[in-house]
């Protein structure tokens, strides 16, 4: 027991020779409280503040692309041509491409915003009050018109997609 206690009391005094001593209170001008740094953000903060679209808003918006300078690469001397074409050939064919695209994004954009109310379609169906549409040849749905007369007349005279 002796002996654990003389063990103990060595490290503690070993322990305390190896720790900075203590000079108490200085008093300076230096040591007087510095003002509070202003609160720094967190990271997480930082970024959802972000708005990466600040400069332009619109620049995202469906439809911008035609705001936009997206134009195909001029061919320059270096450039790939395929076997077979000259470089204006090779030059119209990108330029047909490219008019192709933009014509079917705008066609896109054209259709944006336009949908069907799906009120009104249940209400047109009549499923909104009763369930006659079931017993009904296409059960509620709309039927496209077809390149074909798939009536099974003869004679060329339709009387309709599905006939009673």
């Amino acid at each position: 027991m002796k002996t654990a206690a003389v063990i103990t009391l060595a490290c503690l005094a070993s322990a305390s020779a190896f720790a900075p001593a203590s000079n108490g209170r200085v008093v300076s001008s230096l040591a007087a409280k510095a003002p509070e740094p202003a609160a720094k953000k967190s990271l997480f903060r930082t970024i959802s503040e972000m708005d990466l679209f600040a400069p332009n808003k619109q620049v995202n918006d469906y439809g911008a692309r035609s705001t936009k300078n997206n134009s195909v690469g001029k061919l320059s001397s270096n450039a790939y041509i395929p076997n077979g074409l000259t470089k204006a050939q090779y030059e119209a064919v990108r330029a047909k491409e490219d008019k192709k695209k933009s014509d079917n994004y705008q066609k896109n954009v054209n259709k944006a915003g336009k949908f069907l109310d799906y009120t009104q379609f249940y209400i047109d169906r009549g499923t909104d009050t009763k369930a006659d549409w079931k017993k009904d040849v296409n059960l509620g749905h709309r039927m496209t018109k077809t390149k074909y007369d798939w009536s099974g007349n003869k004679d060329g005279e339709s009387k309709g997609f599905f006939t009673k």
